[in-house]
Order: C-alpha cells, then structure tokens, then sequence
C-alpha cells in the first residue's frame, strides 16, 4: 500500500512538490477508504499523476488553512463530505445533532452549515482568480434551483451561492479525469462547457447545443409552485446519461446549464477505482473517526437503484443504471480485510444502494438507459423486468467460502419486492440461511396503500406476502430470526387516519420500533417536491402534506402508542381521527381511557 495523501506543506516537500496541482478541501475529517467519495476523486487524481493534497475541515473563520498549501497550479476541489453539511448538522426537527460521525472522537462543529458555499467563498477570497470546482452530494443535489427545507424556500443552484467555476454531479471519477487533463492542457474553466456530469454557468446560450429544454426561471418557480413542480419532473426525466438532454435555467442576466449526466462506469472501471493504494483507515492524526466503523470490514459491490423510492435522491446522484464491480475484485479486497489484524472473521456488508440488484433492471437499459416515464417496480414490476439472483448468490458463495471468513452479512437493503418476483427461492433460502445475524431489516417504509403510492413504495399486501414466506422459510431451515422493519411518519400522503392504519398493523403484529424516522425533505427527490408544493409532479394531483409540529408529533408517536411519554398525543390524534374505537381495555384498543393508562405488555417483534 502507499501513503496518505499530503496534509501539511511539509509533507507536501518531503514528496519533492513545491506546488500542488490540486488541493481537495473536504467538511469531513480524512478517511482514505474507498467508502469515501473524497478517498475516490483524489486517489483517481493520483492515478493519473496529478499531485493533490489533502485539506480537511479547515478552520473556515480565517483564511491560514485554505493557504496552508499556496495556490495549487490547477485548482481547488470542494465537497462538504459523505452528507449534506445540514442533514448532518440537523434533524428533521431542525434541532442541533449533538454528534457527527464524520469528525475525530464524533465532536459536532468541525465544518460550517453550508459547507461547499462557505468553503468556496473562503478560497475565493483567499485567491480570487483560483479555480474552484464542486462536488460531492451536497453540491451534486443542489445542482438546479431547489426548495431548501432549512430556510424553508427555493435557494439558487449552489454554483451561484458558491460562486465556483463548474460543479461536477453524480459519481465524478470520470468527470475528474476530463476536467484535470483539459486544465493541465490549458483549457480554462470557462470553456469547459462540453463535459457530461457538469454544471456551469453562462451569460449567453452560444455554446450550449441546441436540443436543450429550457426550464421554468428561478424567478417563477420561486413564486409558483405549480411551476416548481413541473420544473422538478422535467429534472426527473433527465437524471439517465443515454435519454437526457441538456437543461437551461434563466436566472436575471445569466443562465444556469446542466449537461446531462455521465456515462455509467464499465466493470473494468469500477474494478481499477477499488483497486487503487486506500490506506482503508482514518489519518493518523485523528484519535477516531466513528465512520469507519460501519465501512471498515464491508464491500461495495454496485452502483445506482432501479428502485427509485420517491423519498430517495439516488435517482438524481447514481441514477438508475446499476454497476457492478467483477467477483475478483470483491474477493481481492475481502482477502485485504482478512489481513488486517482486527478482522475477527465477519464481513459486514456486501452490497450498495440496493444489495441485490446485480444487473440491469432489463436488456434494453444496457443500450438505451432507464425508460424516463416508467418506473422497473413500481406500481408493478415492469413486464421486461429480469429477476436473477445468481450472480449475487455466486458471488456470496465464493465470499463466505474464503479462509479466514466466518460469516458474511448482508445489511445494506434488500429490496424484498424484488425478491418476491424471483420465481426461484435459492437467494431467499441462502440469505436466511447464511446471511441474517438474527433479524433482516427491510423497509416497507409504512403500511397504508395510499401513502406508499406517494413513496413509490409496493402496496402492503405484497410485504404481508414477503413476511409470511420469510416466517416459512425460517421454520423449513429450522431458523429462529425476525424481521425488522424500516419506518416512515409523515411522508407526503400520510394524514392521521394512515398513521393510525400504521399503528393498527404494528399493534397486530406486537412491534415497536425503537426508533422512528420522520420524513426528512432533503433536495433532489420528488417527496420534497411534493411536501414543498403540496403537487405530485407526476399527474400534478394534489397531496395532502403534515407540516405542522403538532401533526408531525402526533403520527410519530403513534408508531411508538404504548410509550408513556406519547400517551397525551396519541390520545389526542384518537380524538381527532375520530377513531375512540380504539381507546378501551380490548384486544384491539391502542391506549386505554385517560385516568387508567398503564403501558401495554410488551411482544416480541414478528
């Protein structure tokens, strides 16, 4: 293996550089790990000879540590992290995180809110004629105008915020290599206006090719949400390299472009990215980075999801194209993991956004993309659908039959609709079999038809399928395991009567989550589209939207009805459902009458 990458200028020397070519400033502390989109760009960099050094949450109230390196030759590279500096910064109810995994011993305060905008404007006034080009998932989501929850309004494309040369969208290993090799070739930024995955900003439309689709302004979706809506679902048809064309957004005296996303990786590809010298592990000069913990002994096997859960922006950062890395490359890098001395025999994970989505949802998505208006699964399985588990149970096999391998888990997501379309039960068999450490997490997300139709989500009576036959097979294998489900409140679509369904259908199987999710708008999916405009995108139907504190509190306490402490809400929510049915001492009552509450006994979860 090699060395981490330069921190300080005196590291910088020691290699021989007097100047960096690059300096990648990152809101996340330096975690050299392929799990890490930072860890990728910079060793793709390296790959190709560049020299990049690393500057990792920098103190953003001077201007010391964007200097620490001089100016680099051909710019700065800004990300926030792995995650939106907000989403990590805050909850869903808008209140400080007290923890960020991502920073030494998980101290929170290590990088601003906001962290590719102050970043950028940090550098800029550092070294005004720098090039400075975006990236990573928070830039990547905020690409076009979009409804921002923390501000509660529609912000600008953050490359006008950040005031940045380009941003780069998606999985950027190839859109890096194009940008680097034109600068190094003396292209400015300015012209680089050709490159798919890109984003850039233009006074006039000269260089922009003709075919392009012209949005709604920031101006009218700013002050119309009808417009907003139907802005979003033009962006949601054009999120696939072979369909897409390219966007315009008018701003006053400007315009901001989108080119259209970036070709999938081939397999050789994604193999040569997770082949590069990761150091696997955090840099020395931390104590701990909590992050490590969940990636250190997990491979990654793919890329994007056909599932397109409509609460899910991976449809506008992967796409929908799945990418798979080859059986010897995941072997090459469990036999790394075998080696170091804390691997006690138990691979974490083997998967990505979605575990067993090993191909293409179809044959035609290898030549011409994913279908722009029709969905692979929802709200059927289309009929070009191809279910095939074999190559991901192959791979499994030759991974749990390595020296040294105790047990190989899977816990990055089944999509269990798609293994109930499998009309072979191997996978189903060998993963209850070899793969559950004692429950299977999966996410029917909630149980009321007309809300999963919101999140894109199959309707409840195909999971009720999905248990029953789980349940069945434990019993054939002589298994005792459980199922643990995933859990949403106050998606778009869900009123109080679902959320009382929810409640009803956890009390019949006696579950208790221990933990519930709220509905969290982040940019760059349709739910936020929906919970912004009160519109689904898709027919422009209206949606009915829990936005105040009250409601939202009410079906999250639902979910957890025999905890004390939601006795008052849960008994108010009752109330105004209409639904006092519900309240008494029978079997089928979630809360007994004021003045006799004692909490329900506990079930084991089914």
């Amino acid at each position: 293996m090699g060395e981490f990458l330069p921190t300080t200028r005196e590291e910088m020397y020691s290699r021989g550089w007097q100047q960096p070519d690059f300096v990648y400033v990152s809101g996340d502390a330096y975690v050299d790990h392929p799990s890490f989109g930072a860890a990728i760009i910079t060793r793709v960099l390296e790959s190709r000879g560049f020299k990049v050094c690393f500057l990792a949450q920098p103190d953003w109230h001077r201007l010391d540590d964007f200097k620490r390196f001089g100016k680099p030759r051909l710019g700065f590279l800004v990300s926030s992290g792995n995650i939106d500096s907000m989403v990590n910064h805050y909850s869903v109810s808008k209140k400080r995180r007290k923890k960020d995994n991502y920073s030494n011993n998980g101290i929170m305060g290590k990088r601003p809110d906001r962290a590719v905008i102050v970043y950028s404007q940090k550098i800029r006034e550092a070294y005004k004629d720098t090039t400075i080009l975006i990236g990573g998932i928070e830039a990547s989501l905020r690409r076009l105008a979009h409804y921002d929850y923390w501000d509660d309004k529609v912000r600008k494309s953050i490359l006008v915020d950040a005031n940045a040369d380009l941003l780069m969208y998606g999985m950027g290993e190839n859109s890096i290599i194009e940008i680097a090799e034109a600068l190094d070739a003396g292209i400015e930024a300015k012209y680089l206006t050709y490159l798919d995955g890109t984003v850039f900003k233009v006074k006039d439309l000269s260089a922009v090719p003709q075919d392009y689709i012209m949005l709604p302004s920031f101006d009218e979706i700013s002050l119309d949400k009808t417009s907003y809506a139907k802005s979003f679902q033009t962006q949601y048809y054009h999120t696939d390299h072979y369909n897409a064309k390219t966007l315009v957004e008018p701003y006053q005296g400007f315009y901001i472009v989108q080119n259209r996303p970036n070709r999938p990786l081939t397999q050789t590809e994604f193999d040569d990215t997770y082949a590069l010298p990761y150091q696997r592990t955090f840099h020395p000069m931390y104590d701990y980075i909590p992050a490590i913990e969940e990636v250190r002994f997990s491979l990654i096997s793919n890329r994007g999801c056909f599932g397109a859960c409509n609460f899910c922006a991976l449809n506008f950062h992967q796409g929908r194209i799945i990418q798979t890395r080859s059986h010897e490359s995941l072997i090459d890098e469990a036999k790394l993991m075998i080696q170091d001395p804390d691997f006690k025999g138990y691979i974490h994970d083997v998967g990505g956004p979605t575990a067993n989505f090993r191909q293409t949802s179809c044959e035609k998505q290898k030549k011409h993309g994913a279908c722009p208006r029709q969905q692979c699964l929802w709200p059927k399985p289309c009929q070009n659908l191809n279910v095939d588990h074999s190559d991901y149970l192959s791979l499994l096999r030759k991974l749990r039959n390595l020296e040294g391998v105790k047990k190989v888990f899977i816990r990055s997501g089944i999509r269990y609709d798609y293994l109930m379309y499998d009309p072979h039960d191997q996978f189903f068999k060998e993963l209850i079999e070899h793969h559950i450490s004692g429950q299977l997490k999966v996410a029917p997300e909630h149980i009321s038809d007309q809300v999963l139709d919101k999140m894109g989500k199959p309707r409840r009576q195909l999971y009720e399928k999905f248990v029953d036959k789980y349940y069945l097979l434990n019993k054939q294998l002589h298994k005792e395991q459980y199922l643990v489900p995933y859990l949403m409140s106050s998606h778009p679509g869900c009123d109080l009567n679902s959320a009382i369904e929810l409640a009803e259908y956890l009390r019949d199987i006696h579950h208790i989550p221990e933990q519930v999710q709220d509905f969290y708008p982040t940019p760059g999916t349709l739910s936020t589209a929906m919970y912004y405009t009160g519109l689904d995108p898709r027919d422009m139907s209206h949606v009915y939207v829990a936005k105040s504190p009250e409601e939202k509190a009410m079906q999250r306490a639902l979910m957890q009805y025999r905890y004390p402490k939601n006795y008052h809400l849960v008994y108010k929510a009752l109330i105004q459902a209409n639904r006092q049915d519900l309240i008494g001492f029978h079997s089928k009552a979630l809360i007994k009458p004021k003045g006799q509450f004692r909490p329900l006994r506990k079930g084991k979860s089914r």
